[in-house]
């Protein structure tokens, strides 16, 4: 007998949140605030005979894939978790990433007095190549699933786990 995972989902987010929250690394009002944002985008809507998945388990299905590394993040394993398909798998997670990438702006706002500063501070402290940028982002780490084959020892982390380590710099225009 099999039955999908993700159903357990409404249970958590009311009963134990906690529980939701170690599944899709999000708390379910911050999964709420998030599908608000995103419902009405129109790639979530279609004009075919087959209805795409409610937008609700389109995001669950992106945060657990976004969420997990490894083994756990594969699209079978989604896919048996969720009770669907792999395609599915991989048009709900492009469906939400479009509509989360339009969002961008609505996400991370950046006045313009707050770029003014920042990009006098930056100025004065940082090489002359960087100095129209005002904003760098440092230290989000993606855990890569297996020791990589050549030079192993510069992916070893301080968190002694083998990961890529992202850089986001943002130019002042």
């Amino acid at each position: 007998m099999w039955a999908p995972q993700i159903q357990l989902l409404n249970h958590f987010a009311i009963h134990c949140p906690e529980l939701f929250q170690m599944k899709l690394y999000v708390n379910p009002d911050i999964f709420n605030d998030i599908l608000d944002q995103i419902s009405d985008h129109p790639v979530f809507h279609n004009q075919s005979n087959n209805p795409q998945l409610p937008v609700a388990v389109q995001l669950t299905i992106f945060l657990d894939c976004t969420g997990h590394y490894g083994n756990a993040a594969s699209n079978q394993d989604v896919c048996q978790w969720a009770g669907i398909s792999i395609g599915s798998v991989m048009n709900c997670t492009n469906h939400v990433m479009t509509a989360l990438l339009e969002q961008h702006d609505a996400f991370l706002p950046i006045n313009s007095d707050d770029a003014t500063h920042a990009h006098h501070y930056v100025q004065s402290k940082s090489c002359p190549e960087w100095q129209n940028g005002i904003l760098a982002v440092d230290g989000s780490f993606f855990n890569l699933h297996q020791k990589p084959g050549h030079y192993r020892e510069s992916f070893y982390s301080r968190k002694s786990q083998y990961s890529l380590n992202c850089q986001i710099f943002y130019l002042f225009i």
